[in-house]
C-alpha cells in the first residue's frame, strides 16, 4: 500500500485554509490541520481530516503540532502550507508598537518558528514542500494596511532567501499572493480595527468611519474576488509540480497591481495606489 503524501496546513478554520484541507485531503493526502479553537475541529474531523489546536503566538503549540504530527507519520512529512493569518488595519500613527509586534507574532514569526521546525525533517528524507500563503499586500502596499503590508513583505523576503539557501535539498519553496479572496478574512479585520485603533481620536477618523462602513459590507464590495479554490489551484502546483513557481499571483486585482508595478514609474504607482480604498 502506497502512503498517502502528508501535509500541515495551518489556519484551517475557515475561508482558505479550511478549503484547501478539505481539497487535499479529497485529492488522496493525509491533512494535518491546525485551528485556535477547539469548536472548529468538529467539521473537519467528520471528514477523517486530523486536527490539532496551534497558535502562531504561542510557541509551545507550534512544538507540539510537530511532535504530534511526526508521531503519527513516523517522523516523515511531505508538505508544509503556512496560511493562518489576519490583518490589522489603522493609519501606521495609529498603531501602537504592541499592535504592530502582534501582528508579526501571528504573521511572520510564527511561521517562522513552524517553518524551522520542519526543514531538518525534509532535509533528512531528501525532499518536502513548503509553500506560504501571503498575499497581493507583499508585492503592492495598500493604505490603512501598513502593519499587514508590512508582516507580507518581511515574509516575502525571507521566504525567497530561505528557497535560495534551500537550493540542492530537494525542498522546493513556493509563495501564493493572492488579491481578493471571498473569506471571513474582512470579518476578522473589523473586529482588529475596532479593538486596537482609537477612532475618535485619530486624524484620520473620517476615512476610519468610511473604512469601516466598507468593511461592514455596507459599500460596494471589491470587484474582482474569487472563491478560495481559486488559491487552492495554485497550491496543488505547488505541492505536485516537477517545477514549482517560486511565485504565483492569483486574481486579476492582483496580477494588474503587479503589472503595473513593474512598469510605472514609482511616483506615478504610488499615487495610483493612494486613490485606492
Amino acid at each position: 500500500m502506497v502512503r498517502p503524501r502528508t501535509i500541515i496546513v495551518t489556519g484551517a478554520s475557515s475561508g482558505i485554509g479550511a478549503y484547501a484541507a478539505r481539497a487535499l485531503k479529497a485529492d488522496g493526502w493525509r491533512v494535518f490541520a491546525t485551528v485556535r479553537r477547539e469548536e472548529d475541529r468538529t467539521g473537519l474531523e467528520a471528514e477523517g481530516i486530523e486536527t490539532f489546536l496551534m497558535d502562531y503566538t504561542r510557541t509551545d503549540t507550534i512544538h507540539a503540532l510537530v511532535d504530534d504530527v511526526l508521531g503519527r507519520t513516523g517522523g516523515q512529512l511531505d508538505a508544509l502550507y503556512n496560511n493562518g493569518a489576519y490583518g490589522q488595519p489603522g493609519a501606521v500613527e495609529d498603531l501602537t508598537t504592541d499592535v504592530l509586534r502582534l501582528q508579526f507574532e501571528t504573521n511572520f514569526f510564527g511561521w517562522h518558528e513552524l517553518t524551522r521546525l520542519v526543514i531538518p525533517v525534509m532535509r533528512r528524507q531528501g525532499h518536502g514542500r513548503i509553500v506560504q500563503c501571503s498575499s497581493i499586500l507583499g508585492l503592492v502596499p495598500y493604505r490603512w494596511r501598513g502593519a499587514y503590508n508590512a508582516s507580507k513583505f518581511a515574509l516575502e523576503g525571507l521566504t525567497i532567501t530561505m528557497a535560495m539557501e534551500l537550493k540542492g535539498s530537494g525542498i522546493k519553496v513556493s509563495l501564493i499572493e493572492p488579491g481578493p479572496i471571498r473569506s471571513n478574512f474582512m470579518a476578522n479585520a473589523l473586529k482588529s480595527v475596532e479593538q486596537n485603533i482609537d477612532i475618535d481620536n485619530s486624524v484620520h477618523r473620517d476615512e476610519y468611519q468610511r473604512q469601516l462602513q466598507r468593511l461592514r459590507g455596507q459599500t460596494n464590495g471589491v470587484r474582482g474576488k474569487l472563491g478560495p479554490e481559486a488559491v487552492y489551484a495554485a497550491l496543488k502546483h505547488a505541492l505536485t509540480a516537477n517545477h514549482p513557481k517560486p511565485h504565483y499571483v492569483v486574481t486579476k486585482p492582483a496580477k494588474r497591481g503587479v503589472l503595473l508595478k513593474r512598469l510605472l514609474p514609482a511616483a506615478l504607482f504610488y499615487k495610483i495606489l493612494a486613490r485606492l480604498g
